[in-house]
């Protein structure tokens, strides 16, 4: 079910509770900013999910925190990316806002899919 993408925070989301060592996940990478796991339902060969460890339900919402903590989220995406093996032949990053883009879980995250041709981002406006 979509989200509205807006605050508040919901602090008994899933990725809140993920991050509390509440509900198990399949862990790639943590650090100080970041956890990186598994999606549960993988859209491609390699779908990871990489979430800040803050209260952030959007990416405008993340635009407002620590400039340190962005970096080092980025970092994060980035570092998981090649880590995984997926500079070579590619990957995508993505992130939905909101009902029209599918955003489920209110906790701003980027999903990274890869290991295989991902063709286009979203089907062409009809005419």
């Amino acid at each position: 079910m979509a989200v509205s993408g807006k605050p508040p925070y919901d602090d008994s989301n899933i990725f809140a509770r993920i991050l509390r060592g509440e509900i198990p996940a399949k862990t790639v990478h943590e650090d100080a900013h970041a956890l990186a796991f598994h999606d549960i339902n993988p859209q491609a060969p390699v779908h990871v999910l990489v979430i800040p460890k803050g209260r952030f339900v959007s990416l405008v919402d993340f635009a407002a925190a620590d400039p340190a903590l962005q970096a080092g989220f980025w970092a994060a995406v980035a570092k998981v990316a090649r880590d995984l093996g997926l500079e070579e032949s590619g990957y995508r990053v993505l992130t939905n806002m909101g009902p029209d883009a599918g955003q489920e879980v209110p906790h701003f995250h980027v999903h990274i899919f890869g290991g295989r041709r991902l063709g286009r981002m979203v089907p062409p406006a009809a005419a």
